[in-house]
């Protein structure tokens, strides 16, 4: 029991770290793609937001890590005394008001909802992921 859920939470978190270096390098590569076609200027935006975005992935996987090891000790345990519930009731609120936010703020037009999406996807990943994962500490 405890060893499959050990090796679980271990596999789940290479996932998320193999997921987050294939989209950091689409990401890249749709960088390069467009800095073909459209001739850009030597503005330092590109790498702030490529920055922006790997910052993003990065605390994305370690904010759904984060909740694998109250999980793993909760099962272990086979309860969950200890745990604080106002803790856990306070992130799920901020985690779904938060990826609220994000979603509510999408662009009118469908043209640019892929796109707003694609750029708040770690964020989205996150508030919602870990929302999801807060279910089921709680």
């Amino acid at each position: 029991g405890s060893k499959s859920l050990k090796n679980f939470c271990i596999t789940w978190i290479m996932v998320c770290i193999a997921l987050s270096v294939i989209l950091l390098c689409q990401l890249l590569l749709r960088n390069q793609d467009q800095s073909g076609v459209i001739e850009r200027s030597n503005n330092p935006l590109g790498m702030i937001e490529m920055s922006g975005f790997i910052c993003g992935y990065i605390s994305c996987v370690f904010y759904l890590g984060s909740r694998f090891p109250q999980l793993y000790k909760n099962f272990r345990r086979r309860s969950t005394e200890g745990t604080s519930y106002l803790l856990f009731a306070l992130a799920m609120m901020g985690n779904c008001t938060y990826g609220l936010s994000l979603v509510l703020r999408m662009p009118a037009t469908k043209s640019f909802q892929a796109l707003y999406l694609l750029h708040h996807l770690p964020w989205l990943i996150g508030s919602f992921g870990v929302l999801f994962l807060d279910i089921f500490v709680s």
